[in-house]
């Protein structure tokens, strides 16, 4: 399946790219589907179904929210985050929603957002049913679909891997493997990111590329700024205050003082992390990283290398975009990014291993350091769980990206310290990865049925 960087790399809002970027999509998709086939004039009520992880941390993900948005045509990478709750507040009192934002049928939630506790679909975890009925209650169609992690939406024709590997376009650097990306390098004499981004341009012009790419980074950064911004509680009955506000004004109050410590760029490191997922948790705009719960990670190393490398440019961002971009489609090729499928090492633990990589990809690395990198990063996230309290993107997520960063961080450092051998190939930390989130019980995948989410009180 050819991915692009910016399958890995979305705009949407928060607090989650499986639970609410993929369901507004999939709201999308089904919405795109009805017109097609000639329907929409006919549609009475509309009613979608939600299993396994979604409809056991739906609420707590803001599900509810995603289905609402995307049925009244609203998208995730568009949406103005301050025009979601008036939104919302028009639809619940009213009972009755403006479908694709034009025709106006009633909705009740109670009845027509089911969130169907212990069920699954059986193939994935995260599956929504759409249905279609006309005036007088006749079912005309019905479709499933399967939100894969960071915003990727699969219908039930498409999760197959036959099928996905169907929709593959042709690039000139095709891999499939870490051993295959680092064979392409070889053969071509290119460097990770210029074989990522050569395969880019032959499904987009240069200029497109590189916009994108920037934006991508004017996303990051304004999540970053807006996180250290905000004060106050966060969502969701934690009753967790912000954090990152108070962090960045103790940093740049005392300046002397943080100066003494040698550690203080760690300091700075976590603010970033922590801005952005308290952004994410606040349903504020992020880049899926890959998803929206390791939405912190990345663009904490990011800004690292932008804000204390010397020498640092936009070339170099673009470089560690693409060269993380590669990681992460090796992870979702051969493994996943979904923590309902995983546990948290297929989204903090991906997020890790991609900016260990990108950043070994600015700071000079070869090919083989820049692998090396990467299996650090994940080797020593090997079997963390999502296990959120209250079926929040809270805690223990936002410290966990902090973790993830400066993770990353000592991988590329480990790594550029070695020549790129190593004992343990990047391919076989992923095969162990995807073997371990198989292994795990499913009460430790995003349901919030154990770990922290059952040993801390919510309240």
């Amino acid at each position: 399946m050819s991915l692009s960087i910016f399958d890995l790399f979305k705009v949407g809002i928060g607090p989650s790219s499986s639970h609410t970027v993929g369901p507004m999509w999939a709201a999308q998709r089904f919405l795109a589907l009805v017109v097609s086939k000639g329907l929409f004039e006919r549609v009475g009520r509309v009613r979608v179904s939600l299993y396994g992880s979604l409809a056991m941390t739906g609420k707590g993900h803001a599900t509810d929210t995603a289905i609402l948005l995307g049925l009244s045509g609203e998208r995730p990478d568009r949406i103005d985050p301050d025009d979601v709750a008036p939104l919302l507040t028009g639809i619940r009192q009213q009972k009755t929603l403006l479908l694709a934002g034009k025709r106006k049928i009633p909705f009740d939630e109670t009845s027509d957002l089911c969130f169907l506790f212990g069920e699954s679909l059986p193939q994935h975890p995260n599956g929504m049913l759409f249905e279609l009925f006309d005036t007088a209650g006749i079912r005309l169609f019905s479709r499933q679909y399967f939100s894969v992690g960071g915003g990727f939406v699969l219908c039930e024709d498409q999760i197959s891997e036959a099928s996905s590997k169907a929709d593959s376009q042709p690039i000139p650097y095709p891999f499939e493997t870490g051993l295959e990306l680092l064979d392409r390098c070889n053969e071509s004499g290119l460097s990770i990111a210029e074989v990522v981004l050569a395969n880019e341009r032959a499904m987009r012009t240069n200029d497109e590329v590189e916009n994108n790419l920037r934006q991508i980074w004017q996303v990051m950064e304004a999540s970053i700024e807006r996180g250290c911004r905000e004060q106050g509680e966060l969502p969701g009955g934690l009753g967790l205050q912000r954090r990152a506000y108070l962090l960045r004004k103790e940093l740049t109050d005392k300046p002397e003082a943080t100066m003494c410590d040698p550690l203080n760029v760690m300091d700075w490191i976590n603010l970033y992390a922590m801005a952005v997922n308290e952004e994410n948790a606040a349903g504020g705009r992020v880049v899926t990283a890959p998803t929206n719960g390791a939405a912190g990670v990345i663009p904490a190393v990011l800004s690292y290398y932008n804000r204390f490398v010397p020498g640092a440019n936009e070339q170099g961002i673009f470089t560690f975009l693409a060269a993380s971009a590669a990681i992460g489609m090796l992870y979702k090729k051969n493994a996943s990014i979904s923590a309902a499928e995983v546990g948290c090492q297929g989204e903090v633990g991906v997020a890790c291993s991609m900016a260990a990589a990108g950043l070994a990809a600015v700071m000079g690395g070869s090919n083989e350091q820049i692998e090396n990198a990467a299996e650090i990063g994940m080797e020593h996230n090997l079997g963390l769980t999502c296990d959120p309290i209250g079926g929040l993107v809270q805690v223990p997520c936002i410290e966990r990206n902090t973790m993830g960063a400066v993770k990353a961080i000592n991988a590329a450092r480990l790594a550029l310290r070695g020549d790129g051998s190593h004992q343990v190939p990047l391919d076989s930390v992923i095969e162990t990865m995807r073997q371990t989130g198989a292994d795990m019980q499913a009460k430790y995948k995003e349901t919030s049925e154990a770990g922290l989410a059952v040993n801390v009180v919510a309240c």
